[in-house]
């Protein structure tokens, strides 16, 4: 699949350079499946992430979403290099990050940080939470002496709503949303610009999921952050981000503002994924259109020819199964993968 770059290809033309944070272009992530005890050959690839484009504003949050399994965690982990692409191009201040070191992308990383899904297995049962979020500060060479490191850990439980004498404690004396702010708190250690949010509400009640966050959005103002949101709770999704990246089975179906996805989808996917999100208000639940998606998601190990969706699209058509349609600007500030939404073939 060959792209135009993420600048191009989202309609970056007109917008200045020095305003992009991170840049991504033509993402692929192919995990190989492998077979006999001794000498073992690759019999086939898991096309987590093929060929995706997209680009992150400095201070945005661009939310990603898409069913279990589409892709989101392993774009996340590519991006902060957890993951080495099987190829494309990720730019980070201009950096490609796909073409550093150890040691530079160490560097790099005081940049970049990430906010994991699971609070419960995302921290050191061993280390107590000062150790935790001050490890990163003595990784970096970030203090100069015991003080200065009990002081900045202290600085960074007030900042998540915790008190610093809870620095002493270790990850099983706190509950499920105190252990997710110790997370940000580590993600926060080395005054990063872009936070990776891979689900970091999802394992949580509802009531904490907004306290969560809440503080997210108060830490964004507060040191002006980038966030890449990764979710699968639409609900969420649009109270946090700027924008909104709709993705299945490893490639980018839709993109554009949060309230514009919302009230006005284009394709077929991003419309029967909202049509399931249910709505407070009994009668207009009642009364919307139902889009229901007929059959399973394919397996990444074989994807559909053409456009991933076609064998589930209510408006698949024979050339759907032989094309595969590039992420278009099919209106203003509104991208589309789909030959069949009005506009498409107008670009």
């Amino acid at each position: 699949m060959t792209t135009m770059p993420a600048s191009q290809a989202q309609g970056q033309a007109g917008t200045a350079s020095g305003d992009i944070l991170l840049e991504v272009n033509n993402l692929k992530m192919y995990f190989p499946v492998t077979s006999g005890l001794i000498f073992q050959r690759a019999t086939g690839y898991v096309k987590a992430v093929d060929g995706i484009s997209f680009f992150v504003r400095r201070g945005e949050t661009l939310g990603l979403v898409g069913e279990s399994g589409c892709g989101k965690t392993t774009t996340g982990r590519c991006i902060l290099q957890l993951y080495k692409p099987t190829s494309g191009s990720i730019k980070f201040e201009g950096t490609e990050l796909t073409s550093l070191n150890t040691n530079q992308m160490r560097t790099m990383r005081r940049k970049m940080q990430v906010i994991f899904q699971d609070p419960y297995s995302s921290l050191n049962p061993r280390m107590t939470t000062g150790n935790i979020i001050g490890e990163p500060l003595i990784v970096h060479n970030m203090v100069s002496n015991k003080e200065e490191y009990k002081e900045r850990v202290g600085e960074l439980l007030r900042h998540v709503g915790l008190n610093p004498y809870m620095a002493d404690r270790f990850p099983h004396e706190f509950s499920g949303g105190q252990r997710q702010r110790i997370g940000v708190a580590r993600a926060l250690s080395v005054n990063p610009e872009f936070i990776v949010a891979d689900e970091p509400v999802s394992a949580l009640d509802v009531s904490i999921q907004a306290q969560i966050i809440n503080l997210m959005e108060e830490l964004q103002e507060k040191f002006s952050l980038t966030y890449l949101f990764i979710a699968h709770d639409l609900a969420v999704v649009r109270h946090i981000s700027d924008r909104v990246g709709v993705m299945y089975l490893g490639r980018l179906m839709e993109v554009s503002d949060r309230n514009e996805i919302y009230i006005n989808p284009i394709h077929p996917y991003t419309k029967a994924l909202l049509s399931a999100v249910p709505i407070p208000d009994p009668i207009a639940d009642a009364q919307r259109e139902r889009i229901l998606m007929t059959g399973e998601v394919p397996s990444p190990l074989n994807p559909p020819s053409g456009c991933v969706f076609h064998p589930r699209c209510p408006l698949a058509t024979e050339k759907c199964s032989q094309v595969v349609p590039q992420l278009r600007e099919v209106e203003n500030n509104h991208w589309a993968a789909c030959i069949n939404v009005p506009g498409y073939g107008e670009t």
